[in-house]
């Protein structure tokens, strides 16, 4: 599957609810008080700082600017200059286009675009309302703490950590959020997709009976790969490819198969009690591929004594499928299709003018903030974060690992520090090949 294309937040139905107009401006942000925290805002302009200028950063502040009621994207931060550069312009173009509705909603001025390693504090200090993160998931900890320190509502792309210290730092923060009335969006967005939802809401109603199985799949070719170029340091090549370090993306099983994994947990109604596994490199084991593994295949056992068979992969002219199924004591259910194959049966069919699920999940969390409604998706993300590295755990290790011994891990993937001329958690030999996790060998 084409990364770029699964991102991409303006495609079918999504397309045509974005109208408008936009214009550069030069407004600075007004200061965010203490009595903005926890109450409804109503038609108030909300202000908008977008953290990781990628292109999910890019997208979701799209779809943010796309919400009902006044809203500006008044502050930005990437830890390089070129990608929030790009970000500003591609949005600047999609706002000449018509992409946002109800008036100028870019007003970033130059002063409020920072750059580097400290910059994502720099907007949450700048007086934003909501802070969008989509950074790579290893500064995820770090800065929705820091957000929810500074009284911020906050949409965060998934995963939500990288290491079981982090999620633990994600579950505190997200008490505390809950306390102050703060509001948490989790880039988790089948829970906002009207099929994902009724299928789930017939097999939590028996359509299917007792569920004793389930089998998710993110199975496809790879991703990119950008190649070192000269005068690099350790930290940037990694940072340019963080797909392959896990410090920063905590391996393919976390950061893209979780959207599965976290489906089974949702069918399920909680979270596994333990996994094991195996995986490994068969095919995308170069020194450009990091330390990261090509395949995983974990088995997971929740309480009740039910399984789920996770699979994903990233090899080329394999069979591909990016799906989750249930099994259940009278039939079985596509999650991704919305059918159940049972007595009485059904098939999901979308309305034509069904919101795209990356849309309504922000649409969601605005609307929460303006009525003052309960919403808070960081737990779930959390739980979800944790399965995933339970798995990538049991795939490294080669053991069978419970869920009490993963949450309590104190095995850090955090540098000891944040510099470009520092070293990164892992760094290559003089082959220029990086360690990979050995089965058997390797303590996860």
């Amino acid at each position: 599957m084409d990364t770029t294309s699964r991102r991409s937040f303006i495609t079918g139905a999504s397309a045509a609810l974005l109208a408008g107009g936009v214009g550069g401006g030069t407004a600075a942000a007004a200061t965010n008080t203490n009595s903005d925290v926890g109450r409804a805002r109503g038609d108030a302009t909300l202000r908008i700082g977008l953290i990781g200028c990628g292109g999910r950063g890019t997208g979701a502040a799209a779809q943010a600017m796309s919400t009902s009621g006044p809203v500006e994207l008044v502050a930005m931060a990437d830890a390089f200059e070129d990608r929030l550069d790009n970000c500003y312009a591609h949005l600047a173009e999609l706002g000449e286009n018509g992409s946002f509705d109800n008036g100028k909603r870019l007003q970033v001025p130059a002063e409020n675009r920072y750059v580097g390693f400290d910059a994502y504090r720099k907007v949450i200090d700048s007086g934003v309302d909501v802070v969008v993160h989509a950074t790579p998931p290893g500064f995820r900890p770090e800065h929705f703490e820091y957000a929810v320190e500074q009284g911020k509502h906050v949409f965060m792309e998934k995963p939500v950590a990288v290491d079981a210290p982090g999620v633990r730092r994600v579950l505190k923060a997200a008490k505390a959020a809950k306390e102050k009335s703060l509001k948490v969006g989790v880039g988790l967005q089948r829970h906002h997709s009207g099929m994902y939802n009724e299928t789930i809401r017939r097999i939590h109603d028996g359509a299917i009976g007792d569920v004793v199985a389930l089998r998710v799949y993110w199975n496809g070719s790879g991703v990119w790969v950008r190649g070192r170029k000269p005068g690099q340091t350790e930290m940037e090549y990694q940072m340019r490819n963080w797909y392959y370090f896990n410090w920063l993306c905590g391996d393919h099983i976390v950061e893209q198969h979780i959207h599965n994994i976290d489906v089974g947990n949702w069918v399920k109604g909680g979270h596994p009690v333990e996994a094991q596994g195996q995986g490994g490199r068969q095919w995308r084991n170069g020194p450009d591929h990091g330390e990261i593994f090509d395949h995983h295949f974990v088995e997971y056992a929740y309480d009740d004594g039910a399984v789920m068979l996770s699979q994903c992969r990233h090899i080329q002219n394999c069979w591909d499928q990016v799906a989750e199924f249930a099994h259940g004591s009278k039939g079985r259910a596509s999650l991704a299709s919305g059918l159940i194959e049972a007595p009485g049966g059904w098939n999901h069919h979308e309305p034509e003018d069904e919101k795209s699920p990356y849309q309504v999940e922000h649409d969601r969390l605005f609307e929460a903030i303006r009525e003052d409604k309960p919403f808070n998706e960081a737990k779930n993300g959390a739980i979800a974060t944790m399965t995933a590295v339970l798995g990538r755990m049991a795939t490294y290790s080669g053991k069978k690992i419970t869920w009490k011994e993963a949450l309590k891990s104190d095995v850090s993937l955090e540098p000891a520090t944040y510099a470009w001329d520092a070293n990164p958690p892992t760094v290559p030999d003089e082959m220029g090949r990086y360690a990979v996790a050995v089965p058997g060998v390797t303590k996860a």
